[in-house]
């Protein structure tokens, strides 16, 4: 695919303020954040949401914004090429907020899943968001905001645990979700205000809408099935056809990219080893490890109910007290990782960083009954996780150009996405296989918060050992050096 420039690239000697690049900074990384916050507070919430609305598919609580945001994100990157990434990120923010604030005032189960749903399309301006960085900026803040932008999980990580205590606490979930779609218009505000449009576009083209509905039909065939199998039995022929007609689907989006004038994700770029193994690789690792919030929000906050329900039963507060020291481990670890991928092969921190989370969770499948226990397991687990998460965005920018940057993010987040919906669904699955039905609402004994932390951790696992097949490239100075000449 061919790509040029509507105006000279942000990396020529063009030099805007350094209040003017710290308001853009500032309005990007609480854009990107805001995506790893709604999850978190999605996460303390479900439990209530269970409870409340006395249903046993809490699972789709969560999924039905993954789901969406993975079915959009190649039509929402293709349109930021054509179209330029600025609009397409408000285009993005608006729609998220119009779901958060159907979801905050629904009053049945349903109405609050089709909110939901239409606000995961907000999930697309993250990606976006890391592209547009690299765009204006001028190029020695190109690493640092990035960086920014990817330590930004450790403060989240931090900070939203407090936050969605005290919201949960003292307002219920229904402020939690009120919060969502005040945080949302606010991102809206200041993208609007403060980030310029990319001068990066796309020479002409169109949307390839067949292989956007391929690849989103397809993916979303294949997790409601694994979704419904326990439901369906795993050898029925529903599930069988619609785990066919998914694979039909996927096998049908390839064919068709292979074809097409224009396609989503160019097999140019797709077909180079480093970009492949670095999508694959960070893909399993990172979306392992946004899925392990379903097994430790149920298992912390889920009540403790004789024979039925064998959760801690903490309040959000008291979870936010006792993981703080995890969550100051995971801002430490995203903030280090930053600074040495630019001195340190970012293979090793990303196969460290995995391994650290195999350790930890590995160590939590048997100890995860008490405080001590949680913030042990964590506090391993968080280093890890503080260092994949930070090194993900920089590794995309050692392997491809400036001019894949959006569609290499929007690769990776699409393969994160669905790597993050199928851990997070087989874990519901897993866990409900212990566990019990009290007034219409799905609970969980200890085997199951066992087995679904087996199940992170076998993921896990997998992300480490992919990080063998990933060739060497070039470091993230030596690359802005090569942009450079």
């Amino acid at each position: 695919m061919s790509q040029t420039r509507t105006t000279a690239p942000p990396t020529q000697e063009r030099s805007p303020s350094t209040t003017r690049n710290v308001l853009v900074v500032i309005a990007l990384v609480w854009t990107v954040q805001l995506v790893a916050l709604m999850a978190a507070l999605s996460g303390i919430v479900q439990a209530d949401v269970a409870i409340h609305f006395r249903t046993t598919e809490i699972a789709w609580f969560t999924l039905m914004t993954l789901l969406t945001g993975t079915f959009f994100l190649p039509f929402a990157v293709k349109a930021a090429a054509l179209f330029g990434k600025k609009k397409v990120l408000l285009v993005a923010t608006g729609l998220g907020f119009i779901g958060d604030l159907v979801a905050a005032v629904a009053t049945d189960y349903r109405t609050l899943l089709i909110g939901r749903g239409i606000a995961g399309i907000y999930a697309a301006t993250a990606p976006l968001a890391y592209a547009i960085t690299r765009d204006v900026f001028p190029r020695r803040w190109v690493g640092i905001a990035s960086g920014i932008l990817a330590g930004g999980v450790g403060l989240v990580a931090f900070g939203g645990p407090f936050l969605s205590g005290w919201l949960l606490d003292d307002y219920g979930f229904r402020g939690v979700l009120w919060f969502m779609a005040i945080s949302t218009a606010a991102s809206f505000v200041l993208v609007a205000a403060f980030v310029p449009e990319s001068p990066v576009r796309t020479g002409g083209g169109r949307m390839d809408w067949l292989g956007g509905i391929l690849l989103g039909g397809g993916i979303t065939a294949l997790v409601y099935a694994v979704g419904q199998g326990s439901h369906w039995g795993w050898g029925s022929g529903k599930f069988a056809s619609y785990v066919a007609g998914a694979l039909v689907a996927l096998i049908a989006f390839v064919l068709v990219e292979r074809r097409v004038a224009e396609p989503l994700f160019p097999p140019a770029m797709t077909r180079r080893r480093p970009v492949w193994t670095v999508l694959l690789a960070t893909s399993i690792a990172a979306g392992s490890l946004s899925a392990v919030g379903v097994v430790i929000q149920l298992l912390i906050l889920m009540p403790a109910i004789p024979h039925v329900s064998e959760g801690l039963g903490w309040s959000g507060t008291h979870n936010a007290i006792v993981t703080s020291p995890i969550s100051a481990m995971i801002l430490v670890a995203a903030v280090g990782t930053g600074f040495l991928a630019r001195r340190t092969d970012a293979r090793i921190l990303l196969g460290t960083g995995s391994a650290l989370t195999v350790l930890g969770y590995g160590i939590g499948t048997q100890l995860h009954h008490s405080a001590p226990q949680i913030v042990g397991m964590g506090l391993i687990a968080g280093l890890g996780t503080g260092m994949v998460m930070a090194v993900v965005p920089i590794m995309i920018i050692e392997v491809v150009t400036p001019e894949e940057q959006a569609l290499a993010n929007g690769a990776q987040t699409l393969g994160q996405g669905v790597a993050q919906i199928a851990v997070s669904q087989l874990a519901f699955v897993v866990m409900a296989q212990h566990g019990a039905i009290l007034k219409g609402t799905q609970f969980y004994l200890d085997a199951g918060f066992t087995n679904g932390l087996w199940l992170v951790v076998g993921c896990c696992t997998v992300g480490a050992l992919l990080v063998l097949l990933i060739p060497r490239s070039k470091r993230l100075d030596e690359a802005e050096v090569g942009q450079a000449a």
